[in-house]
């Protein structure tokens, strides 16, 4: 399947370079994108990288930006960390790509960081993740902890009355950090440390027998036990078979996962999809969203790709609006050049396909609402429950070192401004 795409994805980078040939060299603005192709992410990151295809030829139709066509540079990655930090010179130093759009995972964002920032490229940043950072060279489009991971755990304690959580998550930076925040906030609430169980495995985990076993084990007591999952890749197909070998179904232990979209659903055979049915995720964007902005980008996808059954997903959504927002912040500055495109970016707006407007703040993090969604036969989500658009928090209040930290590009020209002592600091060993 992932070889078919890639051939879709040349035909169509053949299609937009063929389509362009009336253009002068001159006057192409280069876009990197910076998605695995292949390896153990590619189920999720290939859709993203005919995203940013499917919105360039759009805009390609619309006349490009300031009379200039837009030109893809696709890279692949690989799904290898280190290779992202390449790829992403590559990009910048080679192509000389005016902004990149990229990364899923938070090891592949904190491996590219520095170079960007040493080269002063524009990073967009499609996923959600742990929060704790703020770059002035990154625009964080998908949610911060207080955009998914509390309130899909205030829905736990609140609709469900989850006593006992299990964290299970893949073993890297997002699932670490993520628990860590969610920790100090169940203790907070009064669950005791005895009552969470935290549990990391690598990358691909295909043995979950014990694991599972474990999460089963915590119920022993009667107390209402829940997962929260930041497990990544085609480690949950694994993860939520041992699930239902188990006889473990929603009802008697609820997920909630972080990184199980439909576009992970879409590639499950029927018999594993079923072992899903009635888990939930957390998201900020489902394909079930009924809204008139919704129906118009479902339609544009499939006729992009000529698939009527390619799913649309969260990451999708964000990098929808990320790459609309840049558009209208380059035909406002005038160029592309990355510190003028920053500065316009803040304040930038634009329509969430769920039917509230997105806001890009000056934490370069956007406002987005919260939805829960729970798993159906047909590889589709019921949301079952959805906020007003949330401003998402760079640093969370719930760890100390960060509840005295403030990110702010437009005023005070920082992304760790302490509260405190009244000093930007940058703490570059989260780099």
């Amino acid at each position: 399947m992932i070889g078919m795409r890639n051939t879709f994805a040349g035909a169509v980078l053949a299609s937009l370079l063929a389509s362009g040939a009336a253009w002068a060299e001159g006057d192409t603005i280069k876009i990197g994108v910076l998605h695995s192709l292949s390896g153990t992410m590619a189920i999720s990151e290939t859709t993203l990288k005919d995203t940013v295809l499917m919105l360039i030829d759009e805009q390609n139709k619309k006349g490009g930006i300031n009379g200039k066509k837009l030109e893809a540079v696709v890279v692949d990655p690989a799904s290898d960390w280190p290779l992202f930090a390449e790829k992403a010179r590559e990009l910048l130093t080679v192509d000389k790509v005016d902004v990149i759009f990229g990364c899923w995972t938070s090891v592949s964002r904190k491996s590219v960081l520095p170079v960007i920032e040493e080269l002063n490229g524009l990073l967009f940043y499609p996923v959600q993740y742990e929060g704790e950072e703020s770059s002035k060279n990154v625009f964080y489009t998908g949610a911060a902890p207080n955009q998914q991971a509390i309130p899909a755990t205030d829905y736990f304690l609140d609709e469900l009355g989850v006593e006992k959580f299990a964290l299970l998550g893949t073993d890297y930076v997002y699932p670490r950090t993520t628990n860590n925040i969610l920790t100090a906030y169940l203790e907070s609430k009064g669950i005791a440390q005895s009552d969470i169980f935290v549990n990391y495995t690598p990358f691909g985990q295909s043995d979950w027998s014990k694991i599972v076993a474990d999460v089963k084990a915590l119920g022993a007591d009667g107390k209402k036990v829940g997962v929260i999952s930041t497990i990544n890749g085609d480690a949950n197909i694994g993860f939520y078979k041992e699930l239902a070998a188990s006889g473990i179904s929603a009802e008697d232990i609820p997920v909630v996962a972080f990184s199980v979209g439909e576009e992970e659903l879409s590639g499950l055979g029927e018999g594993d999809l079923k072992n899903l049915v009635g888990q939930l995720a957390a998201w900020n964007y489902f394909e079930s969203a009924d809204t008139p902005e919704n129906a118009a980008f479902i339609e544009q996808w499939h006729a992009f790709t000529g698939n009527p059954n390619r799913v649309t997903n969260d990451p999708m959504e964000a990098t929808y609006i990320g790459f609309n927002m840049w558009v209208q912040a380059v035909e406002q500055a005038g160029t592309t050049d990355v510190d003028k495109v920053s500065e316009a970016m803040i304040g930038q707006t634009f329509p969430n396909l769920t039917g509230s407007t997105a806001e890009m703040l000056p934490n370069h993090h956007l406002t987005k609402p919260v939805l829960i969604g729970e798993i159906k036969a047909d590889g589709q989500f019921d949301i079952i429950s959805q906020t007003d658009p949330v401003p998402g928090d760079a640093w969370t209040d719930f760890l100390p070192e960060s509840a005295v930290l403030e990110s702010d590009w437009k005023d005070l020209k920082c992304g760790m401004y302490n509260t405190e002592t009244k000093s930007c600091v940058q703490l570059k060993s989260n780099y």
